[in-house]
């Protein structure tokens, strides 16, 4: 029987580079997949902890290494009345827990002898200073035909504290809701104003209601020039020289946490306020957001002024009428009633006229000085 022939075989040649891709291929997935299982983790767990997160600026923020002697609030106050609001700002900052300084600026004319019960003015100047720790700095107010400088452009001297890295200056006709500590940690600019939101859209001006500056001598002698009677235009304010200085660079905050008018209770179209035209308004919702509230309601005069008889009846709130009788919505009333009330308590328990010296308090000797920065 005949063999039959088989051809030999090619020698096999044997490699590692095939073996080698192998594994590196089978460890490329298993650290692909452990990989994608580690961000699976992640983001289920940072999708659990969102709701637990408290915000960045917060009411009870908590800055670690700050020195708030950098920082201060300022107040001026030409007059009796506004003294008594000033003060009572100064009261709700620091029962708010407010870590920044307080400076009042006044006229140098007045003192703080308090001579006698009525001597109201030295009083308030007084407790300013010893219960709620403000630095007083009296000034001199430039004199004026038309006595505009004892109106808003006192408040131009905040610039010139340059003692403080900030200064975050408020008109006193407010009612401060949450102390404001976070603003001075903003990052840095000449000044951050709020838009006067309710201008809007046919005007888009900051209004002065609120102004966290950075303190400068020289922008504090322009400001005081074009506010002098010979430079300044008729019918040209503290709001309007701002904005000729400001408009076009400042830092714009947010009204709808710093800057809501009381008037915003009295009218149905909300839209400049919310900012859009699809938001529910919610005037408690609202509230409770709000770190401020400026009072401004013409022709309503403001809180400290006896309001014409009738006046609040025609002028306040109307509930609006429900499906159902009896299922009205009177929430704005509320409200705004509850903010008059409250100024109006706080006003009679921090300013009134001291018939005689509080338990806690008393007059101090003459001759005394305001403290030094």
């Amino acid at each position: 029987m005949t063999a039959r022939y088989s051809p030999p075989l090619k020698p096999i040649r044997l490699s590692h580079a095939p073996a080698s891709q192998s594994i590196l291929r089978r460890r490329s997935r298993w650290l692909y997949a452990l990989a994608a299982l580690l961000l699976l983790y992640q983001w289920r767990s940072s999708i659990h902890l969102l709701p637990h997160r408290a915000p960045i600026h917060e009411p009870s923020l908590r800055y670690k290494n700050v020195d708030w002697s950098r920082y201060a609030y300022s107040q001026y106050a030409t007059s009796s009345p506004y003294l008594c609001n000033a003060v009572m700002v100064f009261e709700a900052l620091a029962r708010l827990g407010s870590k920044a300084d307080r400076i009042l600026l006044y006229p140098q004319e007045w003192d703080l002898d308090v001579e006698s019960s009525s001597d109201r003015d030295s009083q308030l100047l007084v407790i300013a200073r010893d219960r709620y720790d403000v630095k007083l700095q009296p000034v001199v107010i430039p004199k004026a035909d038309d006595d505009a400088w004892n109106g808003s452009y006192t408040k131009f001297m905040a610039w010139e504290q340059t003692q403080y890295d900030r200064v975050l200056h408020l008109d006193s006709d407010v009612t401060v809701l949450k102390h404001l500590d976070e603003l001075f940690m903003l990052p840095r600019a000449p000044v951050a104003m709020l838009r006067a939101y309710w201008r809007l859209p046919s005007v888009r001006q900051l209004t002065s209601l609120f102004i966290l500056l950075e303190p400068d001598e020289v922008q504090a002698q322009q400001l005081m020039v074009a506010a002098s009677p010979n430079v300044r235009q008729k019918n040209e304010y503290d709001m309007e020289i701002l904005n000729k200085f400001y408009g076009d660079s400042a830092m714009v905050l947010p009204h709808r946490q710093y800057g809501l008018l009381s008037g915003e209770f009295r009218i149905d179209d909300h839209r400049n306020y919310l900012g859009n035209s699809q938001e529910r308004w919610d005037p408690e919702r609202v509230l409770k957001e709000a770190s401020l509230v400026h009072f401004s309601d013409w022709p309503i005069p403001k809180p400290w002024i006896m309001w014409p008889h009738n006046m609040i009846q025609d002028e306040m709130p109307k509930c609006k009428l429900g499906i159902r009788a009896g299922n009205d919505d009177c929430r704005d009333k509320r409200v705004w009633l509850g903010l008059y009330d409250d100024f109006r308590r706080r006003r009679k328990d921090i300013c009134a006229l001291l018939s005689a010296p509080a338990p806690d308090w008393h007059p101090p000797p003459k001759n005394t000085t305001e403290h030094s920065d």
